[in-house]
């Protein structure tokens, strides 16, 4: 289930501390899919070109919003860097 929800402006550059994180600079567009709930409210997850990860949601300046409809899916999965 992946919807595209929005799509914002990065404010400044960020670069993610693993491989589960997507790095962009500021002026990038990023994509975003999912809006974590939970633990980690502070991070969504997005892409920016071909990549996909995590990122800190406040790095984001939304400009065009795709979908108003959230659905919360239950998941205790996390992915790992090799």
């Amino acid at each position: 289930c992946t919807v595209l929800m929005c799509r914002g402006k990065a404010m400044k550059d960020f670069k993610g501390p693993d491989c589960r994180f997507v790095n962009f600079k500021k002026g990038e567009a990023v994509y975003v899919y999912y809006k974590l709930i939970g633990k980690s409210t502070e991070l969504w997850a997005g892409s920016v070109g071909s990549d996909f990860g995590y990122f800190p949601k406040d790095l984001l300046e939304i400009n065009h919003n795709y979908t108003n409809e959230e659905l919360e899916l239950p998941t205790d999965v996390s992915f790992i860097c090799f």
